[in-house]
């Protein structure tokens, strides 16, 4: 699908959407994660664990903050649902130590209690990832 009803757009169209040219020429849509990252800097955190309990279109704002923070010199880990179905939207080079909170065995979000949400596990995992990227950046 595309912006609009796709029977009734262009290949060009998708290329010249008038809605798309505004939105990504906007400086405001990342400022929620260069905020965060700003504050990260301000706090003089040695470290940081994001996390982002959707998937999709959530997983923009998460890679753009993760991004941020990661290109202040702070070491970042994120935790999120990926699965196999969802994957992410887009991605970065400082994605590399993502914790993933999907438990399901056919890599889907579904329906069944405690398969969708963060556990202790994960929440350790996390943290030991973060400790050593720590190390790696010598904080």
């Amino acid at each position: 699908m595309g912006i609009g009803p796709s029977t009734k757009e262009t290949t060009l169209h998708h290329f010249r959407d008038p809605l798309l040219d505004v939105v990504s020429n906007d400086e405001d849509k990342l400022f929620v994660g260069t905020k965060a990252a700003s504050w990260a800097e301000a706090m003089r955190a040695d470290g940081a664990i994001l996390s982002c309990d959707g998937w999709g279109n959530s997983h923009v704002d998460f890679a753009n903050t993760v991004e941020q923070v990661a290109t202040r010199g702070i070491p970042v880990v994120g935790l999120t649902f990926v699965g196999t179905v969802a994957q992410f939207v887009v991605v970065n080079e400082y994605m590399d130590t993502i914790v993933d909170m999907n438990k399901n065995p056919e890599g889907i979000e579904s329906e069944i209690v405690g398969e969708n949400e963060v556990t202790e596990l994960e929440a350790k995992k996390a943290l030991a990832f973060l400790k050593l990227k720590m190390r790696k950046y010598g904080k």
